[in-house]
């Protein structure tokens, strides 16, 4: 019985299998540019170190350009910082277009800022987070600019008809005179969205008089109001002050909640102004050109002067990539539809689009500044929250007279070394796939020919013996000087002399058969002519005996050539049109006689039963299965012939009661000199070429037999097919 198990994994399998192991090559890229990107970021860090040291050392021991605001060891929260301006601003746009770039620097006054004053002294600790609003100062030729984004639910103007200034939702601006000896108040109260008319008024808001000098507008907007102004630097002494006075009752117009940068309106405890020199500007400004963002802070972490923005300061100048038209078209639909994705599942694509909320303030707040401040310098990693964008930071101190009189902060974002790590990814991912595309291609194909060759080699090998056991064909041997065509070349050999050893079998009987009749003729003829003389009584046993002896080995070679015999006539026969309704009836009639002690039961009906065949054949078939029937029958039992013709082919079962056939005789029983008889049962010779016949004339009927064991009992059924004649 031929077993066959298929492998699930062939050479092709196996050989991509093995292949995939050459993804350790981009696994080892990959952390070697991880190594890279660390040494990268190592030198970057030391570079940000580096350009804080050199402008620190340019501001050291000059501390005339730290007023005495700025480096003081404490710092008022009433204090205002006045940031210069570069250019004059427009306020009479409507919005705050012009600011875009300082309102970084606004800080935020709510109710933590609330001011007692003799309009509302009994409502000072009141908490109304109604109101609110946002300030920036700043400075440019000579005028000084603020800017004040109000957050008030409820907007009361100052009725045109009312002569007092402070009945209405009102900005008041408080200042020491230039000459410090008095404190002046102005007041902005406007009957609608307008220019502004400042008025000067005393401490009870009496005696409003209208202030030229003084400049701006006032506009809605939709959670409140923003006033632009224009002060002249000349107006101001060194303490300023800002107040929002809010009116929700357009009946009494009472002042309900004041949220001012100050708390008490008086020379000591107002606001100091903080404007530092022009010269810092001037220095840093040389050093504005390094890709990075540049802060000087004094000692109290107040900013004093910021050059360049935190978005964009990636400290790598990057190369710009070829043009698109340069790039073949399909590659880059590839690059970006395909790999692209596939890359970014694993790598970080780099946004400038985040915030900073310690960029936001007027102050800076950090290790690294509290650091630098102490007088050690200092540089971090920091990565902003909800997003994964880090930032390097350095902070390195500024000194005079042996002591820290503030800061010089550079702070760069890691998104240009991450973006050429990711470039240099997608370079070595790129690279990488294309070789292991070749080389597991390459695999692949020397797979697919080794395993090609290797499975014609089993076809010829599997074609070379037929279903009887004889040799038809041969293995063409292969011409390689590889391993598989030397296997090729000794199969080729061995099935060669294996032919020439079956043929010599095959013709082996049919010369045996014709070498020994002449013998065996002369020796029957010299008994015959022994048994024509005289002879006694003990002489005639002998010659007897030799007699049957000659009969039995004249049987045994008819046999040994009744097979080829046969095979010969059935390569000559013709077929024709045969009835087996009418053949196998007849037969069944002949067997009842020729064997008297068998009982024969025939279940066949009577319709027509065409094939094409040869009626003397088809009585042979019949001859030995129920001679082999016969033999192998219990006593007293039937023999039962079945015929019937099912769909496009007629069946013929020969059924006995006996003995079961063994297990693993019966895929051979119908080989060549094959039987299962007990040595008791062997009354005349038998060479097992009965069933060898049967078969050899089914298959010349284009049918097939095969032996069974009985399931209903103890027996054994030998089924015929052979197809219908349809012609």
């Amino acid at each position: 019985m031929n077993l066959t198990f298929k492998n699930p994994f062939g050479i092709r399998s196996k050989l991509v299998f093995l292949s995939s192991f050459l993804l350790v090559i981009p696994w080892l890229g990959y952390q070697y540019i991880l190594e890279m990107e660390d040494y990268l970021r190592r030198g970057q860090e030391q570079i940000v170190l580096g350009t804080a040291q050199a402008l620190a050392t340019a501001l050291n021991e000059r501390p005339e350009l730290f007023n005495e605001g700025s480096y003081s060891p404490t710092r008022r929260s009433e204090d205002l910082y006045v940031y210069p301006i570069f250019s004059p601003l427009s306020h009479v746009d409507g919005a705050l277009v012009d600011w875009n770039e300082y309102q970084q620097y606004e800080v935020e006054y709510n109710a933590k800022n609330y001011l007692r004053t003799r309009l509302n002294p009994a409502r000072y600790y009141d908490k109304d987070d109604s109101l609110s609003f946002r300030n920036m100062v700043g400075e440019h030729n000579g005028y000084l600019y603020a800017y004040f984004k109000v957050t008030d639910d409820k907007i009361v103007y100052r009725s045109r008809d009312a002569l007092s200034v402070h009945r209405s939702d009102f900005l008041q601006i408080t200042m020491l005179s230039r000459e410090g000896s008095e404190i002046n108040r102005y007041v902005i109260a406007p009957h609608e969205a307008e220019f502004i008319y400042p008025y000067k008024v005393n401490e009870d808001y009496s005696d409003p008089v209208y202030e030229e000098r003084i400049s701006g507008q006032w506009y809605e907007t939709d959670d409140g109001y923003e006033v632009e102004l224009r002060i002249p630097m000349l107006m101001l002494g060194d303490r300023l002050g800002f107040a929002i006075f809010d009116v929700d009752d357009t009946e009494s117009r009472a002042i309900s909640t004041v949220v001012a940068t100050y708390k008490f309106a008086d020379a000591e405890r107002l606001g100091s102004l903080q404007i530092p020199t022009p010269e810092i500007d001037r220095i840093v400004a040389g050093m504005g050109h390094n890709n990075s963002r540049i802060q000087v802070v004094d000692r109290s972490g107040r900013v004093l002067l910021t050059v360049g923005d935190i978005q964009s300061a990636t400290g790598l100048k990057l190369s710009t990539l070829r043009n698109e038209e340069q790039i073949n078209k399909y590659w880059l639909y590839i690059q970006n539809k395909i790999l692209n994705p596939l890359y970014y599942r694993i790598l970080t694509k780099p946004s400038n689009d985040f915030i900073d909320d310690l960029y936001s303030g007027v102050t800076r707040e950090g290790a690294h500044i509290d650091s630098a401040l102490k007088g050690d310098a200092f540089t971090q990693f920091r990565t902003l929250a909800d997003t994964q964008t880090r930032l390097l930071e350095a902070a390195h101190p500024i000194l005079a007279n042996g002591e820290v009189i503030g800061a010089v902060v550079v702070d760069q974002n890691m998104n240009g070394l991450r973006t050429f790590r990711n470039q240099a990814m997608e370079v070595l991912f790129n690279t990488l796939l294309a070789v292991m595309l070749l080389v597991t291609m390459g695999l692949f194909l020397f797979a697919s020919r080794i395993s090609t060759r290797i499975r014609n080699l089993r076809n010829q090998a599997e074609n070379i013996i037929d279903d009887t056991g004889r040799v038809r064909n041969t293995i063409v041997a292969s011409r390689n000087s590889d391993e598989i065509g030397d296997l090729s070349r000794g199969f080729s050999s061995i099935v060669e002399r294996l032919t020439q050893y079956t043929s010599y079998l095959e013709n082996m009987s049919s010369r045996l058969s014709h070498e020994l009749r002449t013998p065996v003729t002369v020796v029957r003829s010299s008994l015959e002519n022994l048994g024509l003389t005289e002879t006694n009584e003990e002489s005639a046993v002998y010659i007897q005996r030799a007699e049957e002896g000659i009969s039995r080995l004249n049987l045994i070679l008819t046999n040994m050539s009744e097979a080829p015999r046969l095979e010969q006539m059935l390569q000559t026969s013709e077929k024709e049109k045969i009835d087996l309704s009418k053949v196998i009836p007849g037969c069944v009639e002949g067997y009842k006689l020729a064997y008297p002690d068998s009982n024969f039961d025939l279940d066949i009906l009577q319709n027509p039963i065409f094939v094409d065949g040869v009626p003397e054949y088809i009585a042979q078939l019949l001859d030995k299965l129920i001679a082999n029937a016969v033999e192998f029958s219990y006593p007293d039992q039937a023999i039962t012939i079945f015929c019937r013709a099912l769909r496009d082919h007629v069946v013929i079962k020969i059924s006995n009661e006996g003995p079961y056939l063994p297990e693993e005789m019966k895929d051979r029983l119908f080989e060549s000199m094959i039987s299962v008889r007990p040595q008791e049962k062997q009354k005349q010779p038998h060479l097992g070429m009965g069933l060898h016949i049967a078969r050899l004339i089914a298959e010349f009927h284009g049918g097939q037999i095969r032996a069974e064991n009985r399931m209903d009992r103890e027996g054994v059924v030998i089924t015929v097919i052979i197809p219908l004649f349809y012609r």
